[in-house]
């Protein structure tokens, strides 16, 4: 049967194989090792190597590229490559298959101030299709309540459940204690921040003679179709908590990419507003 010595080399090959899968012969180098998978934590897989990322990483950035677009838009391409650390590629690529799919779209160029050379870069943003998609919990059991709640208390109660829905969100925020545009912008960036706490994905941006509180995500969008007197409560809650009259420029439930309410702001004494 030959000697154990001989036999030895075989042998911690086969165990070798059992534990890592890899069977290793007597002339195969470390670099050969390597491409064969004997240190699977540093040489990455098969799928990995073959030119294409591996499917989890990818739905990853996708979803990295659909939270800037929901967070952020309407966004450049090159904008996302600096903040996600992607190529022009790489960018494109999610891009196009966001566009395909009908979740994003690209925006109506900014009004160009003055002339330039050149045109503008190109925007994107999230359709309402892409919003729908990040998920509106339970809309179908919260719409079923609300319609029992106006069968019971009518439209009352609707109103009155929508504005203690705002005030749940808005509680802690502090109202305007002067028409200062300090004041006024300081209160507004209170609100969004509160309403980013609560989903909404808000931010504020200062737009002529006024600051807009911009809402890039709407969880219960899908109800204040049915329901609209969700959003007038929270215009109403705008009023009250800066002390000046608000407009809503756009919302979510009426189709538009989001939700904007512009604040005017007084100029500050003794000069005009920039």
């Amino acid at each position: 049967m030959g000697s154990g010595r001989g036999r030895a080399p075989l042998v911690d090959h086969v165990l070798e194989f059992r534990h890592t899968g890899v069977v290793k012969t007597p002339t195969m180098s470390a670099s050969d090792e390597e491409r064969a998978g004997h240190d699977p934590a540093t040489v990455p897989s098969a799928r990995a190597t073959s030119g294409r990322e591996v499917p989890q990483h990818e739905g990853q950035t996708r979803a990295a590229v659909v939270q800037l677009l929901l967070e952020q838009g309407p966004i450049t391409a090159p904008d996302i490559g600096d903040r996600l650390g992607l190529s022009a590629a790489g960018v494109r690529r999610h891009l196009d298959a966001l566009i395909e799919s009908g979740e994003a779209q690209a925006a109506a160029p900014p009004r160009r101030q003055g002339r330039g050379r050149g045109r503008p870069a190109r925007r994107f943003q999230l359709t309402a299709v892409g919003r729908a998609r990040l998920g509106h919990s339970y809309d179908d059991l919260a719409g079923a309540a609300m319609r029992h709640l106006r069968e019971i208390g009518g439209d009352a109660a609707i109103e009155d459940f929508a504005r203690r829905r705002v005030q749940s969100i808005l509680g802690r925020v502090t109202p305007a204690e002067s028409d200062s545009s300090a004041e006024i912008e300081a209160v507004a960036e209170d609100i969004a921040d509160a309403f980013t706490a609560a989903g909404f994905a808000a931010s504020t941006r200062q737009v002529g003679a006024g600051v807009q509180i911009c809402q890039h995500h709407c969880p219960v969008s899908h109800v204040a179709e049915e329901f609209p007197e969700l959003c007038e409560a929270e215009r109403e809650a705008f009023v009250e908590i800066l002390g000046t009259h608000v407009q809503r420029l756009a919302t979510i439930a009426n189709g538009d990419a989001f939700c904007t309410t512009h604040v005017p702001v007084l100029p500050p004494k003794g000069g005009a507003r920039s």
